[in-house]
């Protein structure tokens, strides 16, 4: 049997999402309390890996076992074995042909900044401080420069392991909620660091060190070097992945609560 998850996790204490030796990750965590319930090994794959510091609130998830365990085991029970940093929200059993990453059409983060001169000590650990005042209106603009099927080499990190740096960004936009000023971005797939290299490149546009156009002369260089430092992980949210309407997966919970 195949089964789903819809994984919530604060990623601020975690080595990331992925598995590694004597590190305390996301997946080992999540795939450990399943296994307790399922009584059997049990490996999962996500719908898009995390670094250390992100977070999600919409993560997919899924695995086989042959564990036959009602909704409230999987969810209520697997939770009971987990921090209080993760959390199943829901699950449901698909097809064998469901993959929670290869089956994605879209995934949508989303970057929230705390734009203020004084430091937060309530948000210092779920959004990135910037310090500077943002013109969320000259990072709307420069945003639009990002937006279709193009070329982000000049967003990538050099750890990138993508064979082509293409992809296709369905929307971005940047708005402001009072101290805080949040991009909402989705596309496709994402390549490493894109999501944190674009709100970084934002962020020099928002303070007024570099004009809006400069958004496109980054774009069209293909060099990373041309482009801003990479943004801190504390702001980033996996917010939702988007899938065939058929496997009929309840919607994602996009709202950030203190928002």
């Amino acid at each position: 049997m195949r089964l789903a998850l819809g994984i919530e996790y604060n990623g601020h204490n975690f080595f990331g999402w992925q598995a590694q030796s004597n590190l305390l990750t996301v997946q080992s965590t999540v795939e450990h309390a399943l296994s307790i319930i399922a009584n059997e090994p049990v490996k999962i794959f996500c719908a898009g890996r995390t670094d250390a510091g992100v977070h999600a609130t919409g993560q997919v998830v899924h695995f086989d076992t042959t564990a036959i365990r009602n909704q409230r085991a999987w969810t209520l029970g697997t939770n009971t074995h987990l921090p209080s940093s993760i959390v199943v929200q829901w699950v449901k059993e698909v097809d064998d042909t469901f993959h929670a990453r290869f089956s994605a059409l879209s995934r949508c983060y989303r970057y929230i900044i705390h734009n203020s001169s004084i430091r937060s000590a309530i948000f210092a650990e779920r959004a990135t401080g910037h310090h500077h005042p943002l013109d969320v209106a000259t990072m709307q603009q420069a945003a639009h420069s990002l937006l279709g099927e193009l070329d982000f080499s000049s967003f990538r990190s050099s750890e990138c392991e993508s064979k082509s740096p293409m992809r296709n960004v369905h929307t971005l936009n940047v708005t402001r909620w009072n101290d805080f000023v949040v991009i909402e971005i989705q596309a496709n797939a994402f390549l490493h660091h894109m999501v944190r290299n674009i709100a970084g490149a934002l962020m020099k546009v928002g303070a007024g060190f570099q004009e809006p156009e400069w958004i496109q002369d980054v774009l069209h260089a293909k060099d990373r070097r041309k482009a801003a430092e990479t943004a801190p992980p504390t702001g980033l949210y996996l917010i939702k992945v988007n899938y065939p309407k058929r496997f009929r997966f309840p919607e994602a919970k996009k709202e950030v609560v203190f928002l």
